[in-house]
């Protein structure tokens, strides 16, 4: 568990995350991170869940059409 501190900047209200849970997290200056709610309380992830669950809709398709993307990839 890392204990983060609040700062501000300009206007806003920003926070620092230590190396070691950008590196965790595989990010770095410029990147963006998404922050979510979740039942066990807010989440920060790199990965846009609004994209997770388009890819997953992707997926269904593609596994029941799979013999008409078969036909067209000839």
């Amino acid at each position: 568990m890392h204990a983060l501190k609040l700062t501000q900047i300009g206007n806003s209200v920003g926070v620092i995350l230590p190396k070691e849970v950008l590196a965790q997290l595989k990010v770095g200056k410029g990147d963006t991170l998404y922050l979510t709610a979740s039942p066990e309380g807010m989440r920060l992830t790199p990965h846009d869940p609004a994209f997770s669950d388009q890819m997953q809709a992707a997926r269904e398709i593609m596994k029941r059409r799979r013999a008409v993307l078969h036909e067209l990839a000839k």
